[in-house]
């Protein structure tokens, strides 16, 4: 056996489960490392703490004389758990969370020394914005950028660092990262929303949409992830034969949780509850070392810097336990990729969601109207949202046996489906019936319970009982860019909503009648979203054709959607992406995808000349070696025929590899030299990638004649079984 695996292999047979300390009620530790309203009480005044309250509630500026008090008092909570220093935890347009440590220490002018931390540190900090992805919005030479304190994302302690939750944007105002778009977005749903809920209940004066991630991964153990260079650059085996039995006895999902792993997550919990991540679930998911963990429901904003630590605190905890997560949305070819389900619905002031169908027909004309808009935005605005969730790690991942396809449709079921059929096959008359009817010719629309619908795994956008589930978003994404997307799409279709229903009460009609005839217009112009049966089917895919539903299976075209000038006027109206920017996003997002590719690439052609050629050609020369001592001693040709067919299959296998592989090179070389961003990023995923398939096939061939103790690589049989 090889001597990297063999040692990887031997490691994990020695491995002992870590003993994981576990406090007597989860409670007892929630949120202790996180400095949030109960705490800031403790230290605040109450004028400004009222000042906070009404930064987090309203979006009202804190002033510098109350960020001075915060700072006061985050110093001296953070001190008295021992941190030592402090940093603005941010964001950036590299996909994962960015940090500059800087101590609370300061010398003073007569040689002392003590901890000083400012109004003004707090508030502001000065990374370099060129350094991070811009999309050409600072040169190399215009360093200048501001991350900004977020007030609503309470700060938190990891090891010995206050980190503060802030967004990061350019000296000339644009924003460099993803949480800054995102609450202009969750602004602009606020005012749209009230502006629609008052229609029921004035005393709606903030909606908040809510949104709980469910996060799945797979772990696999730290050696052998060390002995596959392309899992530990990559984050997804390029090679590796399927193992023989994976998941098609379907005995992983929710069953008995491996004891490693158990100690892995009750550790994760315990560190995720003391940072104020309310993870509630955990389970085996489908494919064998895959995994899922889910918290309870949050403010979308909070949620997302969760979901984002999470990952952070996940990848820690793991080594702690000799495993590594990937994330990665596809990372073993033949089983079930990873998802991010985003769990999204709107919450009021008093504590109504929205999406939840209510008891009287008022509360269920109110419901009607938030999904009936929420259908119709993701109709109208279908290729963003596909663009928001893509990726090169999705591509793989989409329309895959464990995913929705790259088709953007919406899952009802049958009990609101028919709901709103019925509605739209009816007449609307000013003549309301009080008890027996919500409008003429129509029963009063059903009490709905929470659980109205099945469920449909096929479907990218399903409604859930009381929430849409976006279930395309990919594992390792940050979900801001969905949710930016669908706050924004709703947002202004609850605008134009409330414009039509105005101009109609303005012509005299009555409330119920002008929100029926508006809502029962876009049931009609929304149907083509609405699909109920598989759709991982080819008939689908012709159906949605003839329906007008795109299926744009490929990152680079699917991003032109975010560029647009549909998505442009969307945009600059809701004040979400300025045009500067969301062309800086598409430029970003491109290149993101062909550097992938092309790491991938690289990888790929290295291993294939470094360790899997060579593995075959030892193993070659033991075969050859067996059949010159055969002749020599006089046997047969009969007896060393097996040997001789597989020296001519390594040979033919390795031949096609090189060659493959040199046409891939030649390629890469060509799209290197591309300059449009979004050709060279084409160029790649149609003359680059196109070559992977084909290079994987004959090398994962390879591993099925080479002899096991020949192949250099863990296979999918040892990476994908813990004990």
């Amino acid at each position: 056996m090889s001597s990297l695996r063999f040692q990887a292999l031997n490691t994990v047979l020695t491995r002992n489960v870590p003993e994981v300390k576990l406090p007597a009620k989860l409670s007892e530790i929630y949120a202790c490392n996180v400095f949030d309203k109960k705490k800031m009480k403790e230290f605040l005044s109450e004028e400004a703490m009222d000042s906070v309250n009404d930064s987090i509630i309203h979006g009202a500026s804190i002033e510098r004389d109350v960020a001075e008090q915060v700072a006061a008092a985050m110093k001296s909570w953070a001190i008295s758990l021992g941190a030592t220093h402090y940093t603005h935890w941010f964001q950036p347009l590299t996909g994962s969370t960015a940090e500059k440590h800087d101590s609370f220490f300061e010398p003073s002018h007569d040689g002392m020394a003590m901890e000083k931390f400012s109004g003004d540190a707090l508030a502001q900090q000065e990374p370099d914005a060129s350094s991070f992805p811009n999309g050409g919005i600072r040169s190399t030479f215009e360093a200048r950028g501001y991350t900004a304190w977020d007030p609503s994302s309470p700060a938190f302690i990891i090891g010995s660092t206050l980190c503060i939750p802030t967004v990061f944007i350019a000296y000339t105002g644009e924003a460099l990262d993803y949480k800054a778009p995102l609450l202009k977005a969750l602004s602009a749903l606020d005012k749209a929303a009230v502006g629609v809920a008052q229609y029921f209940d004035k005393g709606i004066e903030k909606v908040n949409a809510s949104l709980g991630i469910e996060q799945e991964y797979f772990l696999v153990d730290l050696a052998l992830f060390n002995a596959r260079p392309d899992l530990h650059l990559t984050g997804r085996a390029l090679f590796g034969h399927m193992s023989a039995k994976n998941q098609q006895l379907e005995d992983h999902y929710f069953g008995s949780i491996p004891e490693r792993v158990l100690a892995y997550m009750q550790d994760l919990e315990v560190e995720s509850i003391k940072l104020g991540i309310p993870l509630k679930t955990r389970h085996n998911e489908v494919a064998p070392s895959q995994f899922e963990c889910a918290p309870l429901y949050e403010e979308i904003n909070l949620a997302i810097d969760h979901n984002q630590l999470l990952m952070d605190i996940m990848d820690k905890v793991a080594r702690r336990h000799n495993f590594k997560v990937l994330l990665h949305e596809k990372p073993f070819a033949g089983i079930n990729g990873s998802g991010k389900h985003n769990n999204w619905s709107l919450i009021t002031n008093t504590g109504k969601n929205l999406l939840s169908p209510g008891k009287t027909p008022k509360n269920n004309l109110m419901f009607l109207t938030f999904f009936v808009n929420t259908i119709r935005a993701v109709y109208e605005h279908a290729d963003l949202l596909r663009a928001s969730i893509a990726s090169v790690n999705n591509d793989h991942r989409l329309g895959a046996n464990e995913a929705p396809p790259a088709i953007i449709s919406i899952f009802l079921g049958s009990q609101l489906s028919q709901v709103l059929d019925e509605i739209e096959s009816s007449r609307v008359t000013s003549k309301m019936k009080q008890e027996n009817a919500l409008w003429t010719n129509i029963p009063k629309v059903p009490q709905i319970l929470l659980d109205n619908t099945d469920r449909n795994r096929t479907s990218p956008f399903a409604f859930t009982g009381n929430k849409f589930e976006l279930r395309a978003v990919g594992s390792s994404a940050n979900s801001a860019d969905p949710m930016t997307v669908l706050n924004t799409i709703v947002a202004e279709q609850l605008n134009k909503f409330k414009f039509e229903v105005d101009k109609l009460l303005k012509k005299g009609e009555k409330k119920d009648v002008a929100l029926m005839t508006v809502i029962k217009r876009y049931i009609k112009e929304s149907k083509a979203i609405r699909f109920e049966g598989n759709g991982y089917s080819d008939e689908w895919a012709q159906e949605a054709e003839g329906r007008g539903l795109s299926n744009i299976k490929t990152t680079p075209k699917a991003l032109d959607a975010l560029v647009s000038d549909k998505t442009q006027k969307l945009f600059e109206d809701m004040g979400v992406y300025s045009k500067r920017e969301a062309h800086a996003r598409h430029d970003i997002l491109l290149e993101n995808y062909y550097k992938k590719l092309q790491i991938e690439a690289r990888v790929m052609g290295e291993m294939v000349n470094n360790v899997i050629i060579p593995a075959a050609i030892s193993y070659q020369t033991e075969l050859i070696d067996n059949v010159k001592g055969l002749k020599e001693i006089g046997l047969g040709k009969e007896t060393y025929t097996a040997q001789v067919e597989i020296i001519s299959k390594i040979s033919e296998h390795i031949n096609t590899i090189s060659s493959d592989v040199r046409a891939m090179v030649d390629e890469r070389k060509k799209a290197n030299v591309i300059e449009s961003t979004r050709d060279k990023a084409i160029a790649y995923d149609e003359n680059v990638k196109s070559h992977f398939e084909q290079i994987r096939y004959h090398v994962d061939k390879l591993e099925q004649v080479v002899a096991d103790n020949k192949w250099p690589l863990p296979k999918f049989r040892e990476l994908l079984f813990i004990k």
